[in-house]
């Protein structure tokens, strides 16, 4: 199958006229629900975008705590939640709180169930690193969730397979870039 590249895509759509334009975009939303997100972030703004991060906010609490059941732990599924939001919304704060929640759910898991594995604890890990990093890059966004940061943290004291420390570690390196940065 032979995909258009974008510059073909750009020189096809000058030669529509608006009416159809708009009618591929009707088709475009029909066939995709992508596409049905995306288009309502875009015109309904902020309120769909709520709507959006709550939805995948259960989606990642599913995993761990379903309201009927166990938890499935499917660490793939949580995370693409984070990753489809991200896309479809191109909130950076709320995609970073998505983040963090999959990691304080993950941790808050394995404190309700007992150890897990080594893959389990370098997902969160992984997960709580690039929470750090964008806060590492913005002050104002490291000021927002400095409070669940530091509870993660503490929450996953006793936890095992090294969790604590790597947490430890990752957190320590936040602070010490702020810290450094207000002594200048």
């Amino acid at each position: 199958m032979s995909k258009l590249t974008l510059s073909e895509l750009k020189k096809e759509l000058k030669q529509y006229d608006q009416k159809e334009l708009t009618q591929l975009i009707v088709d475009l939303y029909k066939l995709n629900d992508d596409v049905k997100i995306y288009l309502g972030n875009r015109f309904k703004g902020e309120e769909a975008i709520v709507e959006l991060f709550e939805a995948m906010k259960r989606k990642i609490t599913d995993e761990f705590f379903p309201i009927n059941g166990f938890g499935k732990m499917r660490l793939k599924e949580a995370k693409e939640a984070i990753t489809n939001f991200k896309k479809l919304s191109n909130d950076q704060i709320k995609t970073i709180d998505l983040m963090l929640y999959y990691v304080e759910i993950g941790t808050k898991f394995t404190k309700t169930y007992g150890d897990i594995d080594g893959k389990f604890y370098s997902s969160m890990a992984n997960m709580f690193n690039k929470v750090a990093d964008a806060c590492v890059d913005d002050e104002q966004t490291y000021n927002i969730f400095a409070d669940r940061l530091s509870a993660v943290v503490d929450e996953s004291n006793g936890v095992g397979w090294g969790y604590h420390d790597a947490l430890c570690d990752i957190y320590g390196s936040i602070e010490w870039t702020w810290e450094d940065e207000g002594s200048e």
